[in-house]
């Protein structure tokens, strides 16, 4: 199968993200995980998936280094799948995924909260930047640039997009 990525897209960790992550049946898949499950069987009864669409993605998950295979039982060799620490790593982006889509839902309409699990009470995920704790929300004060191992077009992107950008301070209208 060919690669969705576009070459000028290949160091973008975007494009690669959603190349291990971006297919609707592997965000659920994920999403089971982080519940506990772990079997084949479990995952084939929580999602109504087909048997070879679930062996498919498993197998990505796994080559991706999202999931690990470990034998559970020897007799018939049956095999669960554990998440790995990249995988677990994974679950900030789930919940901020869920989140977005429950802030677009009446509090009636949603199928599904995220709650503290000792409290009961709602949470309320935000995106925050570790070092200060401000809302990584804003576009204007949170920007993509060139990182270090950055080709000279993503460069080049970044260096126009930044001449483009008004000065911090200055407004738009100026």
């Amino acid at each position: 199968m060919a690669s969705r990525i576009r070459l000028e897209d290949r160091e973008c960790p975007l494009s690669t993200t959603v190349q291990h992550v971006g297919e609707w049946w592997t965000l659920l898949i994920l999403h089971d995980a982080f519940d506990g499950y772990t079997r084949f069987d479990q995952f084939q009864q929580s999602l109504n998936i087909s048997t070879s669409m679930l062996t498919t993605r498993l197998k990505t998950l796994v080559a991706d280094g999202l999931l690990e295979r470990r034998p559970y039982q020897s007799n018939p060799v049956r095999h669960e799948y554990v998440l790995t620490g990249r995988g677990r790593s994974l679950r900030p982006v789930v919940v901020a995924l869920a989140a977005w889509g429950n802030q677009h839902l009446a509090p009636e309409e949603r199928a599904m909260i995220l709650v503290d699990a000792h409290t009961g009470e709602e949470a309320e995920p935000v995106v925050v930047d570790a070092r200060t704790g401000r809302s990584l929300a804003d576009s204007e004060m949170y920007v993509f640039t060139a990182g270090p191992a950055a080709s000279e077009a993503m460069r080049a992107r970044y260096t126009e997009l930044e001449r483009r950008r008004p000065a911090p301070g200055s407004s738009v209208a100026e």
